[in-house]
């Protein structure tokens, strides 16, 4: 039994640039993983500029924590847009989901507070760009 089943993109009917999109996405959700989970502070000092103060230990086991949930994440999304393409308008929903969440409580929730890392805004142009490429990937072929 084989770790991954035989390809199925001989069934996918929407536009091929989505699923590169969604390869794409995985890189970029992959590469975050890693440094969270990976660099001493999880990049919440040198790259979010968090003041890590006296709960140092927990902010950083928390950037780890999630670096845990983004690399598998970001595996799934690239085999996806590689071997598995009618399952891209799923997981581009998905993204458009999850970083709507984020743009939410970054914006407008919990993390609103005046000071925004990179991720804030990168999930402005994420939502609006994955809304564009789902919207390829359920219109069909042209």
């Amino acid at each position: 039994m084989a770790l991954l089943p035989d390809s199925t993109n001989r069934d996918y009917r929407g536009a091929a640039i989505s699923a590169w999109f969604l390869v794409l996405m995985g890189i970029g959700t992959v590469a975050p993983g890693c440094i969270h989970y990976f660099l001493p502070d999880g990049g919440a000092g040198v790259i979010a500029h968090i003041d890590l103060g006296a709960q140092a230990h927990t902010i950083v086991a928390v950037f780890a924590w999630f670096g845990a949930l983004q690399i598998p994440h970001g595996v799934a999304e690239v085999v996806i847009g590689l071997r598995y393409r009618p399952l891209t308008p799923l997981f581009l929903a998905l993204i458009i989901v999850e970083r709507g969440l984020m743009l939410l409580d970054g914006w407008f929730l919990k993390g609103a507070g005046g000071h925004h890392p990179p991720e804030h805004y990168a999930s402005v142009v994420v939502v609006a760009l994955t809304l564009v490429f789902l919207a390829l990937s359920l219109r069909g072929k042209a």
